[in-house]
This record gives C-alpha cells, structure tokens and sequence, in this order.
C-alpha cells in the first residue's frame, strides 16, 4: 500500500514538474495532449507516469476502470470509441489511487470530489458551450434571510440587456440537488450557458434565473462563506425537513425587492433536480398561488418519516388548491434507470387520482447530470409563453 502512495505521489509530481518546466521553455520532452478530442468524436486521455505499474482512466462516458497502455517515453494513454455530443467528467487511476488530469486544468467540484471535464460538440452539447452570441450577467449576491436569521449567498443570472433596459422579466428558481450548493447549476448544469444560447436562437423568452443554496445550514458554498475552507458534505443538518420551504418567500422578497421582475404567478416558475425538485414539488404547493409553472427532475418526492413540519401536511388538499388557482406547466422528468423512478411513477398516480394535468418526459439512463442538462434545455423553452 506504502508502495502506491509513494509512485502515485511520485508520478504526479514527476509530471507537474516536467509541466512546469516545459511552460518556462527548460523542456525538451513533446508536449503532453489530455484529452485530445479527435475529427470521429473519439477521445485520447494520456498520462506522463513512467514509474506507476498500471493507470486507468474512469469517466461517465464508459462504465469502470479503462486500462491505459505506456509507451517507451512512459506515457500511458487510451482511446475512447466515437462518443455522443456530451459534457464529460472523468479521472485518472495510477496505482490505485484516483488522481485529476496534470494536463486539464478544467475541472468541477461536485459535493466532496473533483473531476476534470471535456466537451464533445456536435450534438446536444452544442448547447452547453460558450458561443458566439449576447451574454447575460452573472451575479453572486448576498440577500437576508430573516427565516434563518443570517445573510445567505445566491447566484442570479440576468438575461442580455437587463443592466441597459427598464424592462421587467420572469423569473425561474432553479433549485440544485442534496449535496449541492448555489455554485452547482452554473458548473456541472451549463444553466448559463443553456439559456444564453436559447435565448439567442429564439427558442426561450429573456428571463432571470435564480439559484439558490438549498442547504439552510449554510450561508454560501464551501470555501465561499464565514466557515472557512471545509470539506463538504452530502448530508447536511435541517436537510428537508421544511425548513428551506418555510424559508423560501425570504428569496422571493429580495429578488422582487432587487430586480425587475413580473410579480405575478404568470411571471414565476420553479424547478430542481432531485433535492431540488423536491424542494420545488413541496414549495409550490405550499405558496398554491404563487407559480404558474413547475419543474420537477428525477425528483424526490415524499418526506421523510421524521420530518414533522407543517409543510408537508395536508399534501393532496394543497395539490388540490395549486390546481384550483391554475397553473400553465406541470412537468416531470425522469429517466428509466434512476432510483426515484417508481417514487415518480406512485407521484403520477397520485396527479392522475385528482385529474392534475402535467406533461411527463421518460429518458435513457439515472440520476445524472446528463439528464439534468437535457431536462433543463427542453424545460426552458415552455417557460412564460402562454
């Protein structure tokens, strides 16, 4: 075991020193390509490593470990087969111990672990570059939660135009999953990215998109807020058990208070992936009136046993009021694989019992980012058009 620590540990820092001096000109060695994305939309994932006995590479675009072979320089490499337009995670495994690319310096957090990232174009990921057309702005701001009796950090995004008009926009509140925080939609979810693009081809109305931390016991993200440098974790205390529902009009006040916003349930929507569609499924049957369009991805659904707040009393008689006020889009999405399925598909029965009227989208796969993206990209353009 001593032994893999000490090559693992050895190779990385073998390879960020040749890194380092080929970028200050005292290299000699070629310079090291990971990954290099090729013309068929396979991809070459190459790791400098010359003393470790065996490197793989892990990632969402193939199930395990995937074996890399060394060559005489001790570069140890593997190529994928053609792979579908998608963002991509992945990591390095020398020796046995998980290490990020020394040669990829993109990178997301998600909860505790890091994970470099590769966009593959051509496709559905088309939508989650940076392209060529007018930009919103995104801000992270602090806002008071008189709930939680302390300021609380967001990120808002706001529609190209906004800073330069007087006009007065929708808002969707996009909720992230447990474990998460309000860097998570940005990040892993594209969420700025998406809606510039769709907003530049005419397929989603201009909007203000606020993202929230979802975890009341914390004023902001990991290393963002008065607790320092911490390591996260999943679970977090007050993690649903009512307390960010009874919290939440604290965010609807200050949005209203500080942008220019339609303040209206025709002006308003709400949607969130796991946790977050949770959070999204309880908050807007417990303000009925409030929203006229729901999202709800691969969500949880029922609280747990030992929530005992008031929000999650008296679920069908809310659901029965959200439907009496009107509403113009219920939806649901969920994919084949994912452990909240047949949660979903008792929810379904339940909005079929009362007839509530909701839209309902099946996909491939589980509880993933990669449905989150699509569900979010095909979500948007239904918003505020009726």
């Amino acid at each position: 075991m001593y032994k893999k620590i000490f090559f693992t540990l050895l190779v990385f820092s073998t390879s960020i020193m040749m890194q380092a001096q080929e970028n200050l000109g005292f290299g000699q060695r070629k310079e090291i390509i990971s990954p290099e994305i090729h013309a068929d939309n396979s991809v070459t994932f190459r790791l400098l490593a010359p003393l470790a006995d065996s490197v793989s590479v892990t990632g969402d675009f193939a199930q395990g470990h995937n074996k890399m072979t060394k060559d005489a320089d001790g570069v140890w490499s593997f190529t994928t087969r053609t792979l579908p337009s998608e963002l991509y995670t992945y990591a390095f495994t020398a020796n046995g111990l998980q290490m990020n690319d020394p040669n990829n310096v993109h990178y997301r957090r998600d909860v505790a672990s890091t994970l470099n990232v590769l966009l593959v174009g051509g496709g559905q990921a088309d939508i989650y570059k940076v392209n060529n057309v007018p930009h919103g702005t995104v801000a992270k701001r602090w806002y008071e939660s008189p709930g939680n009796k302390t300021d609380r950090r967001i990120t808002i995004y706001t529609p190209p135009g906004y800073e330069s008009g007087n006009t007065s926009y929708p808002v969707l509140y996009l909720l992230h999953g447990m474990g998460g925080d309000e860097e998570a939609w940005p990040t892993l979810g594209r969420a700025t990215q998406i809606i510039d693009n769709l907003i530049a081809e005419g397929k989603a109305k201009p909007m203000i998109i606020v993202m929230p931390n979802g975890n009341v016991a914390q004023e902001a993200a990991p290393g963002e807020s008065s607790e320092g440098f911490y390591k996260p974790t999943f679970r977090l205390p007050n993690t649903m058990d009512g307390k960010y529902e009874e919290t939440f009009i604290d965010i609807i006040n200050f949005v209203d208070k500080n942008y220019r916003t339609v303040r209206n349930k025709s002006g308003r929507a709400i949607a969130g992936l796991s946790m977050g569609g949770f959070h999204s499924f309880h908050i807007s049957r417990y303000y009925p009136n409030s929203f006229d369009y729901v999202g709800l991805f691969s969500a949880a659904i029922m609280p747990n046993e030992n929530a005992k707040s008031s929000v999650y009393k008296n679920i069908e008689d809310t659901l029965l009021k959200q439907k009496q006020n009107g509403y113009k889009l219920y939806w649901i999405g969920i994919g084949k694989d994912d452990f909240l399925y047949q949660a979903n598909t008792d929810f379904r029965k339940k909005l079929d019992g009362i007839n509530f009227k909701y839209a309902y989208r099946e996909s491939e796969g589980g509880h993933t980012w990669r449905n989150w993206r699509v569900y979010l990209s095909e979500f948007l353009p239904l918003l505020f058009n009726q």
